[in-house]
């Protein structure tokens, strides 16, 4: 597993990348740079990766790392989205699982659409 960092103006942390196809494509384009776009309790943001669906999940869990192919956004999710239900967590549509949060997720509430991310890896 590859490890990368997450900083935003308020929040820094650390990830694990899966190995997945679509894992190694956004490893390959790191250190990236984007504005946040919030969604409920998801970040997300385009990325310069183009994948299609690889082994697509419609429910993930709070701290998973994902990557939707609708929008070529790389998403984290730390809680409820809008189409969420009582027991699920549910991403607007389809996304490849791609890796997870290590600390806590929910630090991520702190992080306001418009601010600027960074993901860059780590050795």
């Amino acid at each position: 597993m590859k490890k990368i960092k997450i900083r935003t103006e308020k929040v820094e942390m650390e990830a694990e990348l899966n190995e997945t196809k679509t894992a190694r494509l956004i490893w390959e384009k790191l250190p990236m740079e984007s504005k946040v776009n919030t969604w409920g309790e998801e970040i997300y943001f385009p990325i310069p990766v183009v994948a299609s669906l690889e082994n697509g999940v419609e429910v993930v869990k709070e701290g998973d790392i994902a990557y939707w192919p609708e929008g070529n956004c790389f998403c984290i999710f730390f809680g409820k989205t809008p189409v969420s239900t009582d027991k699920e967590i549910r991403p607007a549509s389809a996304v490849n699982l791609v890796g997870k949060i290590l600390g806590n997720p929910k630090e991520l509430k702190k992080v306001k659409s418009g601010e600027e991310i960074i993901i860059s890896p780590l050795p």
